[in-house]
């Protein structure tokens, strides 16, 4: 039978469900200022390490769209290993590289006033002379004169023209495959065609039919067809010009491995122009490829502009390749960079290299 024996009765004080309360409330209160200290502190660290390094970065770019400062003054943070650290780098490298272009800029303009002001005092000298001429034979003599000067006019322009535009072109255009030896024979076989009448002979030999070991590769890189077809049209007039009548323009088309800007062994092809004129002078291997810079004393003041060869690193050098002049020897019949006492020089050799497409 069921029966109540007895009861039992549980309570609790008010207060310690107070003092239970406020002591999770005030549990709970530290946590938060713990939180927010900690927040706080890394809002400061972040500001030191992220915001301010912006910010004077996000300055430094300011002045230098604004012309303000130099290139010095972008903020140096490459010792950084973060993205801060390679902003930096890149703001830094791109400055220098826009002061660089203006500089070339500024360069080239001033080249080009003084190669235009040459002809243009000759010819106003010429025409200011013409009236005054005592006899046709002076007269004469003054056409002739003015005559030279606007050919000589048409042609400083016509080649400053192409280069001030190449780098546009060459950065607007898509590269695409070309095959290397198919653009050398074009070229080669339209200078053999389009003879001067001097006799000299233009030979391409091409060293291999399988470059690397990989007949499928056909030695293609990635460029400009066109281009490239200037580049080895203006070696190979260039090589002509300098030749004796009779002589010989020898083109060498061999696949050719060389080190990369990293130290890293690329794969490419190396074109060689060797020619059996008076060769290059000693001092001159780097200065020909100059801008207006021409060493031609058979040929008369004013024949060439100067251009070709500087023209043709240009492009090259956007191919990322490289060019480079030597004189052949009878002691080095390989080839020297610099002309030694007691060596008899052959010819001039222009070494191209350009990287193989992947």
């Amino acid at each position: 039978f069921r029966s109540v024996r007895g009861a039992l009765l549980l309570s609790t004080l008010g207060g310690d469900i107070d003092a239970i309360l406020a002591s999770e409330r005030w549990g709970i209160i530290r946590i938060f200022l713990v939180s927010a200290g900690v927040m706080l502190l890394l809002s400061l660290l972040f500001a030191g390490t992220i915001a301010e390094p912006m910010r004077r970065l996000a300055e430094a770019a300011e002045r230098v769209r604004r012309g303000v400062k130099s290139r010095q003054e972008i903020p140096d943070f490459s010792d950084r290993q973060d993205e801060i650290g390679h902003l930096s780098g890149a703001l830094r490298d791109m400055t220098s590289a826009l002061y660089n272009r203006i500089e070339a800029i500024e360069h080239f303009a001033a080249d080009v006033a003084h190669e235009l002001k040459n002809p243009l005092t000759s010819l106003r000298s010429a025409v200011e002379t013409l009236p005054i001429a005592r006899d046709d034979c002076a007269r004469g003599r003054l056409l002739r004169v003015i005559q030279h000067d606007v050919g000589r006019l048409d042609r400083l322009i016509s080649d400053i023209s192409d280069a001030s535009r190449l780098d546009a072109e060459l950065a607007r255009a898509d590269m695409e495959i070309v095959d290397v030896s198919a653009v050398l024979q074009t070229v080669v076989g339209l200078a053999q065609e389009v003879g001067r009448g001097d006799g000299v002979e233009i030979a391409l030999d091409v060293v291999g039919t399988a470059p690397f070991g990989d007949a499928r590769r056909r030695w293609r890189i990635f460029g400009h067809d066109s281009r490239l077809a200037q580049v080895f049209d203006n070696l190979i007039d260039n090589a002509r010009s300098f030749s004796a009548a009779g002589g010989r323009v020898q083109v060498t088309l061999r696949a050719e491995r060389a080190l990369g800007p990293g130290g890293q062994l690329l794969e490419g092809y190396e074109i060689v122009v060797d020619d059996d004129g008076p060769g290059i002078p000693a001092d001159a291997f780097e200065r020909i490829f100059e801008r207006f810079y021409t060493d031609r004393p058979e040929q008369g003041f004013g024949q060439n502009s100067g251009l070709g060869l500087s023209i043709s690193r240009q492009i090259v050098e956007a191919h990322n390749g490289r060019i480079r002049a030597m004189n052949r020897t009878k002691a080095e019949p390989e080839g020297v960079d610099r002309r030694r006492p007691g060596d008899v020089v052959l010819g001039a050799r222009f070494v191209l290299w350009l990287p193989a497409a992947r």
